[in-house]
């Protein structure tokens, strides 16, 4: 699903326990009754669960834009990093979760507008998850080709642009 909106805010979610806080929550308008909420993983419990790296590994490319794409939700039939990686040098780097959570929450206050490559949520809250690598990891033997998840952050001024991608232990 590729939903794009404007509006934003981002906080981090919040535990009694501080062990359990693994997700910032976006908040954007696409044009619907209520705001969609995206959840952006910051830390891999099932990694650390299984003995493995729990960090996330973040990249981020940057581009322009002419026209900013109008707000709304679409169906995708395919986003793949490997697509992404073949035509652009990625470099993805370690990154710990109060850093990634910094780093979300200042685009969000940046941006303009934002575009997000998620899965639906399966119960009636509106909103998107898996917005990162779905291939196999460490962790989760699952391996999911061509489903992937991301950002893309809208800035003005400039017109620039900033794809996130996000990817766990294992994940190639």
């Amino acid at each position: 699903m590729r939903a794009v909106g404007d509006g934003l805010s981002a906080t981090v979610e919040q535990h009694a326990n501080p062990d359990e806080v693994d997700h910032v929550w976006i908040r954007m308008d696409v044009g619907g009754d209520e705001p969609l909420v995206i959840s952006v993983n910051t830390f891999s419990k099932r990694n650390l669960f299984a003995g493995f790296d729990p960090r996330v590994r973040v990249a981020t490319l940057r581009g322009t834009w002419e026209t900013l794409p109008p707000r709304g939700l679409s169906v995708v039939e395919r986003f793949d990093y490997a697509a992404i990686e073949t035509s652009a040098n990625v470099f993805f780097e370690h990154r710990e979760r109060v850093e990634i959570e910094t780093f979300i929450i200042e685009r969000c206050s940046a941006a303009r507008m934002l575009e997000v490559i998620g899965a639906p949520y399966a119960s009636r809250r509106p909103g998107l998850h898996q917005v990162h690598s779905r291939r196999a990891s460490c962790a989760v033997t699952a391996d999911v080709v061509g489903l992937d998840g991301a950002l893309r952050f809208y800035f003005e001024p400039p017109r620039e642009t900033e794809w996130v991608l996000f990817k766990f232990c294992g994940q190639v």
